[in-house]
C-alpha cells in the first residue's frame, strides 16, 4: 500500500516559482502513482496584485485552508505532511500553525523551501523560538547546497535533502545563433520588480548605447513595484526608447517564441528571496547564454565562464562588460548556450525533478 502524503503547497494563480512547482507535483502522474496523495492549496492571493493587499479576504481564505487541513488530518490520516513553507515574515507565521498541528498530531513533517531568509532573522527571540520548535525532528528539502547556510543553525545536514527544480521540455525549434551582422536580441523575463535588477540592466544598456553597440532588449513580465509608466519614463531619461521594449506578460507559445528570437538572457537580480528561478532553466532549454548574479542558488544553475556569466549585484558597469563580450564573441556565446542546454537536459527536466522528488520522499 502506498504511503499517504498530504501535500500543502502553493498552486497558481498567481504564477511564481513555488506555485509552478506545486502544480508540477499535483499534475505528476509519476509522483501520484507512487503515493496516495491529497492536495491543499496554501495560496491566499489569487493574483500578483493581491499580494500584500486585501487582508480581510485573505483571512477568510486562510481560515478555510486551516479547516481543510484539519479535516485532512482527521479523515485522510496521512503518514507524512509535505509543506511548501515560507522562510520568514508574515508568510512564515501563516504557515507555522500547519506545522504546529502536524507535530501535535504526531505526523511526520517535510518542509520544502522555495525561498530563504531564515539566517537574517534567526537572532530575533520569537523567530528563533519558533524555528527551534519547527526544525526539531523535521526533514528539509532545499533547492541547492548553496542554501544550507540559511538553515544550518537549526538543522543537521543529514536531515537535509537537495532537489533542484525542473521544468517540462518544450518541443519548439531552438534559436538559430546570432550572426555578426545581426542586431543582438537581449531578453529580461521577470516581473517588473526593482530588486530583480530591471534598472541595473537599463543602466548597463545605456553604457552599451553610449559605446555604439547595437542591440535590442525586450522586457517581459507583469508590473510589480515598477509600473509600466515608470518604466517608460526611465527609458526616456536614459534615451533607450528606440532599443528597449516592454512587451508585458507573455505565456505559453508566445513566451517561447520570444526565447527563440533571443540571443542572450539577462537576470541581474538582487532580490533577497531569490533561490532557484525557473526562468533560468527556460533560458537554458533554448540554448541561451545567461548573465545573472550570485544570489541564492543561481550560481549552481549558471556556471561562470562556462554557460554564461555571474556578475556582481547592482553593478551595471560589470554587467555591460559581459553583455558586450557576448555580443562581440558570437561563436563563444553560442558554445556557452549549447553547454547550458546540455546541462538542462541532464539535470533540470521535469522528469529528473520527479525522480529525485520521489526518491527523497521514499527515503524520508
Amino acid at each position: 500500500m502506498n504511503k499517504k502524503i498530504l501535500f500543502v503547497l502553493h498552486l497558481p494563480p498567481p504564477v511564481h516559482g513555488s506555485s509552478m512547482v506545486g502544480q508540477f507535483i499535483k499534475d505528476s502522474t509519476l509522483i501520484n502513482s507512487n503515493f496516495d496523495s491529497k492536495y491543499i492549496n496554501l495560496s491566499t492571493s489569487k493574483t500578483v496584485d493581491e499580494i500584500g493587499k486585501k487582508p480581510f479576504v485573505k483571512i477568510t481564505r486562510y481560515i478555510k485552508i486551516l479547516g481543510a487541513f484539519f479535516i485532512g488530518l482527521i479523515k485522510f490520516k496521512p503518514d507524512t505532511i509535505y509543506l511548501a513553507i515560507n522562510a520568514k515574515g508574515i508568510g512564515f507565521y501563516k504557515d507555522f500553525p500547519i506545522a504546529l498541528l502536524t507535530k501535535l498530531f504526531g505526523v511526520k513533517l517535510v518542509l520544502h523551501y522555495h525561498n530563504k531568509g531564515i539566517s537574517k532573522i534567526q537572532d530575533c527571540f520569537l523567530d528563533n523560538l519558533l524555528y527551534k520548535f519547527l526544525f526539531r525532528n523535521t526533514k528539509i528539502i532545499l533547492l541547492s547546497k548553496s542554501l544550507f547556510t540559511d538553515v544550518k543553525k537549526y538543522v543537521k545536514e543529514e536531515n537535509v535533502f537537495y532537489c533542484p527544480n525542473g521544468i517540462p521540455q518544450v518541443m519548439l525549434p531552438k534559436r538559430i545563433s546570432l550572426k555578426n551582422d545581426e542586431i543582438a536580441q537581449l531578453l529580461f523575463l521577470s516581473n517588473l520588480i526593482e530588486s530583480k535588477g530591471v534598472f541595473v540592466l537599463l543602466e548597463a544598456l545605456k553604457l552599451l548605447k553610449t559605446q555604439g553597440i547595437k542591440f535590442q532588449c525586450n522586457l517581459v513580465g507583469g508590473e510589480g513595484d515598477i509600473s509600466s509608466n515608470e518604466l517608460e519614463e526611465k527609458l526616456e531619461d536614459l534615451n533607450l526608447t528606440d532599443c528597449v521594449f516592454y512587451l508585458g506578460k507573455k505565456y505559453g507559445k508566445d513566451k517561447y517564441k520570444i526565447f527563440q528570437k533571443s540571443d542572450v538572457f539577462i537576470l541581474p537580480t538582487y532580490y533577497h528571496n531569490e533561490c532557484f528561478p525557473l526562468v533560468l532553466l527556460e533560458a537554458m532549454q533554448f540554448g541561451l547564454p545567461i548573465i545573472s548574479t550570485n544570489e541564492g542558488g543561481l550560481a549552481d544553475i549558471v556556471e561562470n565562464n562556462e554557460t554564461g556569466f555571474i556578475v556582481e549585484k547592482q553593478n551595471p558597469t560589470q554587467l555591460a562588460v559581459k553583455i558586450t563580450w557576448l555580443i562581440k564573441n558570437t561563436t563563444k556565446a553560442k558554445a556557452m548556450g549549447e553547454k547550458g542546454r546540455d546541462k538542462f537536459y541532464k539535470k533540470y527536466t521535469i522528469e529528473f525533478f520527479e525522480q529525485r522528488f520521489i526518491e527523497i520522499l521514499n527515503q524520508i
